[in-house]
C-alpha cells in the first residue's frame, strides 16, 4: 500500500511476472499462480498455457501463427470461440473515468481504495463469463498506469483454461484533441503529432510510415496491440463532422497515406521481427470503414438513426474502394494488408447488386461476402463498428443507449442480428460484452445448417482473430515492463518527432504583403475568445467559455502580449471552423417541421436554399423525406467571426492574422479580407504555432481538400464524390484547392503538386 494524501491505495492482486529466455528463441513471460509453467522440450523452453503437461501445437512457437490458430480454435469450445468474436465496449482506466458503470468489489472506484490501474468487477466477469480477449481501452492516467492494468488483465486471462491472452486496442491516441469517443489521447504522457488530415497536409507517406512506427512502440510499451485505425474513408461531403480524421478527399492520396501508416504499424524489423515482418513491435491495424463512410447524405453521420444513409448520386461507389484495395490492403512491407477492417454503420444505398438489400454495411453478405471476401480476396478480420446488433433507440438523436442496427431494426432479435452478420462474413462483433447472444446466432446455424456447418463458421472466425494474436508474440509475452512504459511513452525522442510532424502540416493559405514570417518581440493583441453553453456531438452539455485560447506565458516567449489593440504591433486570432449541427435539430420538430436542417460550413445564420426538394434515401418509419430548403441554422462559435472582424475593425490598417484550426472545409469569405495573414493547422501544440509565425519553420502543407467558394456549391456537390466544388478565390486571385499553399516564396509548386495534381487531371478525364 501507498500513502497518497489521506487516501490508502491498495494494490489489487499484483502477482510476480517471471521471465524465462530460449537460446534460440523467444522470451517467455508468466505470471505465477496463473497455473502456467514451463516445458522444457528439444532444449528449448514453451509455455505451458492450457496446463495440461505436455506441448500442444498451439504452444509450440516454432510453428506458424496459421498452424497454431488452426489447433487452438479446434480445442476451443463454442462459447469460447463466441467470447473471441466479442470486442468489448469501451474501458477507461481508471473506470470512474469512462463511458459506461465501473464498479470495484461492488463500490465506486473512490470508495474502493484500490489503485487506478486495478481491474473492474465488469472487467473481471467478461474475462471469465464471456471469454472477451479483444478489449477497446480509451483513457488512461498515465503510462505506468497502464502498463500495470494490462499485466493485471493478461494476469486473469492466463489463469484462464486455455491461457489465450488479452488483444487490448485503442482509437487514435496522439492527437491533441479528446472530444470524441473515438479520439482518446488528448495529448496526455504521450507523441503529440497532427490529425490524420494534418499527416495528409504534408502528401508525405513516409511521415505517415513513421508516425505508425513510432505509434506502435508507444502502443506495445502500454500493452497496446491492436488499433482501430487508420480511418480511410474519402471525405467526399465536406460536412461530415468525421471529415478531418481521414486523409481528405483525395482517394489516391488516402491510400498512399493509408499504406505507409499501415506498415509503419505492423511491421517490426530487425530482432523485433518473428516472421513475415510481424513481431514484437507490430500493431495489427483495423482499417475503416468499408466500404466508405465519407457519403452520408447531406453530411450527415451514421452514429445517429437520422444519418442511416451513405448515398451515391454521382454514381461514384467505385472510387470509395481505393484506399482499401490500393492502400490498406496492398501495403509495401512484408505484412502484406491491415490485419482487421471495419465496416461502417451506413447503408449503402442501393449499391448490393445482388440482393438489392438496403442494410447497414456489417449486414450486407454482397458487401462483405461477395465484394470484400470474394472478389477482394481479403481474408483478415471483419469486426463490426460497435453496438450494431442492439434494439435502436426510438430517440433518433440518442448515441447511447441504443444499438444502430441499421436496415435491421425489424424483423429481427438481437441474436438474429448476430446470425446474419455471421453469414455475412463477419467475424467480430465491436461493442459487445456478452456471449448469450452469439451462442444464440450458433443455435439458429445449427438448426438452418448443421452442427459440423457452424463449428466450422465459428472455428474460421477463430483462426482469422487468433492469428493477429500469434503474429505479435502475445501467447509467449502479454506482459509489458512498466519501467520501459515510463522511458518509452511520449519519451523524447518520439516528442520531438511528433513536433516536427505538425510543423510539415501547417498550411499558409494566405500571406499579404509577406507579413509573416513576424519578427518577434513585437507586440501582439491577442483577442479573447467566447463560446456559449452548448452541447457536444453525443449530447453532453459543455459550459460557456470566456477567455484566451491559448497559453499566453508560451506566447510571450516570442512576443510582448498587450491587452490594448492600440499599443500592438499585429493581432493574433485563434479560431476554429465553424461548429454546426449534425443535421438534425430537436428543436425543429418541436415546431413542426421534420427535423431534418441543414450541416453549415459559414460562420454567419445559414438558409438552406440550394438542397434538394426530396431526399434520395428515406425511412417511412422515420421521415420518408428528409429535405430542409428553406430552414436555419447557426453554428455554435459563431463568436469567432466576429472576433476576427472586431479584431480588424480595432487594429485598423496593421496587420491581422489568423491562426485556423481546421476540422472540416469552410466558407472562408465572411473573413477573408480582414485577414492579413492565415496559417491553417490541424491540431498543433501553441510552440509550433509560433515558431512558424517567427520564421523558425517555413510552412509546407498543402490543402488535402477543396475549400468551397460557399455553401451553395456545397449543396449542389454529390455527396460521393471528390474534387466536385467550386473553390474559394481569395483578394490575392488564389483559388483554395485540392493541393493549394504557400511558402514564404509564395504558391508551392514541387513534387507533391506535379505528382497529386497529375493523378487528378487523369482522374477528371
Amino acid at each position: 500500500m501507498r500513502n497518497e494524501g489521506n487516501t490508502v491505495k491498495q494494490r489489487q492482486n499484483e502477482q510476480v511476472i517471471r521471465y524465462v529466455n530460449n537460446d534460440n528463441g523467444p522470451t517467455l513471460g508468466y505470471t505465477e499462480g496463473t497455473g502456467v509453467k514451463i516445458i522444457r522440450q528439444d532444449g528449448l523452453l514453451f509455455k505451458d498455457l492450457n496446463k495440461d503437461g505436455k506441448l500442444d501445437p498451439y504452444e509450440d512457437w516454432r510453428l506458424s501463427p496459421e498452424e497454431r490458430a488452426k489447433d487452438l480454435a479446434s480445442k476451443m469450445s463454442i462459447d469460447q470461440i463466441a467470447g473471441l468474436m466479442l470486442f468489448s465496449k469501451h474501458q477507461a482506466i481508471p473506470g470512474s473515468k469512462g463511458f459506461n458503470p465501473a464498479t470495484y468489489d461492488g463500490k465506486s472506484f473512490e470508495e474502493s481504495a484500490l489503485e487506478p490501474y486495478a481491474l473492474t468487477d465488469q472487467q473481471r466477469q467478461f474475462l471469465a463469463k464471456d471469454h472477451i480477449r479483444h478489449v477497446l481501452v480509451t483513457s488512461v492516467e498515465s503510462p505506468e498506469c497502464g502498463a500495470r492494468w494490462n499485466n493485471l488483465l493478461q494476469q486473469v486471462a492466463e489463469s484462464e483454461p486455455l491461457g489465450i491472452p488479452a488483444n487490448n486496442s485503442s482509437d487514435p491516441r496522439h492527437g491533441l484533441d479528446a472530444s470524441t469517443e473515438f479520439k482518446v489521447g488528448g495529448g496526455s504522457h504521450i507523441s503529440i503529432w497532427p490529425e490524420s488530415m494534418g499527416l495528409a497536409a504534408t502528401f508525405d507517406p513516409e511521415l505517415a510510415r513513421k508516425f505508425g512506427e513510432i505509434a506502435a512502440k508507444e502502443y506495445r510499451a502500454l500493452g497496446l496491440s491492436t488499433a482501430l485505425s487508420p480511418q480511410v474513408d474519402i471525405g467526399t461531403d465536406p460536412r461530415w463532422f468525421r471529415f478531418g480524421m481521414t486523409f481528405g478527399e483525395d482517394p489516391h492520396l488516402s491510400a498512399d497515406m493509408a499504406r505507409a501508416y499501415i506498415d509503419g504499424f505492423q511491421t517490426s524489423e530487425g530482432e523485433a521481427e518473428i516472421a513475415e515482418g510481424w513481431g514484437y513491435d507490430s500493431v495489427n491495424a483495423m482499417v475503416k470503414h468499408w466500404p466508405g463512410g465519407g457519403s452520408g447524405e447531406a453530411g450527415r453521420d451514421a452514429h445517429f438513426g437520422y444519418g442511416k444513409y451513405a448515398i451515391y448520386p454521382g454514381n461514384n461507389f467505385e472510387q470509395h474502394l481505393i484506399p482499401f484495395t490500393e492502400g490498406a490492403f496492398r501495403l509495401n512491407g512484408k505484412t502484406g494488408q491491415a490485419s482487421a477492417v471495419m465496416p461502417y454503420y451506413t447503408i449503402s444505398w442501393e449499391q448490393d447488386k445482388k440482393n438489392g438489400e438496403n442494410v447497414g454495411n456489417s449486414y450486407s453478405s454482397y458487401l462483405i461476402h461477395d465484394l470484400l471476401r470474394e472478389q477482394v480476396g481479403y481474408d483478415g478480420v471483419v469486426c463490426t463498428d460497435w453496438s450494431i446488433t442492439a434494439d435502436a433507440p426510438e430517440d433518433i438523436t440518442r448515441l447511447n443507449p441504443g444499438g444502430r442496427c441499421w436496415g435491421v431494426e425489424e424483423g429481427y432479435t438481437v441474436a438474429e442480428r448476430h446470425y446474419k452478420l455471421l453469414m455475412a462474413g463477419v467475424d467480430q462483433f465491436g461493442g459487445n460484452n456478452e456471449a448469450g447472444p452469439i451462442m444464440e446466432a450458433y443455435q439458429i446455424g445449427v438448426r438452418e445448417h448443421g452442427e459440423a456447418y457452424m463449428r466450422r463458421r465459428f472455428e474460421q472466425s477463430a483462426v482469422r482473430l487468433l492469428k493477429n494474436l500469434f503474429r505479435l508474440g502475445l501467447f509467449e509475452n502479454p506482459y509489458v515492463d512498466v519501467q520501459k512504459t515510463v522511458e518509452t511513452v511520449g519519451c523524447e525522442a518520439f516528442t520531438q518527432a511528433g513536433y516536427e510532424a505538425q510543423l510539415k502540416a501547417f498550411v499558409l493559405l494566405k500571406n499579404d504583403n509577406q507579413v509573416l514570417p513576424m519578427k518577434s518581440n513585437k507586440k501582439v493583441y491577442i483577442p479573447k475568445r467566447k463560446l456559449p453553453a452548448r452541447s457536444n456531438w453525443i449530447g453532453r452539455p459543455v459550459p460557456a467559455s470566456d477567455g484566451y485560447p491559448v497559453n499566453l506565458d508560451e506566447i510571450r516567449r516570442y512576443f510582448e502580449v498587450t491587452e490594448e489593440p492600440d499599443e500592438a504591433d499585429f493581432a493574433l486570432v485563434f479560431i476554429e471552423s465553424p461548429h454546426s449541427t449534425m443535421g438534425y435539430s430537436k428543436a425543429d420538430v418541436a415546431a413542426g417541421g421534420s427535423g431534418y436542417v441543414p450541416i453549415s460550413l459559414q460562420y454567419g445564420p445559414y438558409t438552406a436554399e440550394y438542397g434538394r426538394d426530396v431526399s434520395i434515401a428515406g425511412d417511412p418509419r422515420d421521415v420518408l423525406n428528409r429535405a430542409y430548403n428553406g430552414k436555419t441554422v447557426t453554428v455554435t462559435n459563431a463568436g469567432d467571426l466576429d472576433m476576427v472582424l472586431e479584431t480588424k475593425q480595432r487594429m485598423k490598417e496593421k496587420p491581422v492574422i489568423v491562426s485556423l484550426t481546421l476540422n472540416n472545409p469552410m466558407v472562408m469569405a465572411e473573413f477573408e479580407g480582414a485577414a492579413s495573414a492565415i496559417l491553417a493547422n490541424f491540431g498543433a501544440v501553441e510552440k509550433s504555432i509560433m515558431e512558424v509565425i517567427t520564421g523558425s519553420a517555413e510552412p509546407s502543407g498543402l490543402l488535402p481538400f477543396q475549400m468551397p467558394a460557399d455553401m451553395r456549391t456545397v449543396e449542389e456537390q454529390h455527396e460521393d464524390v471528390p474534387h466536385d466544388m467550386r473553390v474559394y478565390v481569395d483578394s490575392a486571385g488564389h483559388a483554395y484547392d485540392f493541393a493549394y499553399g504557400l511558402n514564404w516564396s509564395g504558391v508551392i509548386q514541387d513534387e507533391r503538386t506535379a505528382t497529386y495534381g497529375k493523378r487528378l487531371s487523369s482522374m477528371n478525364k
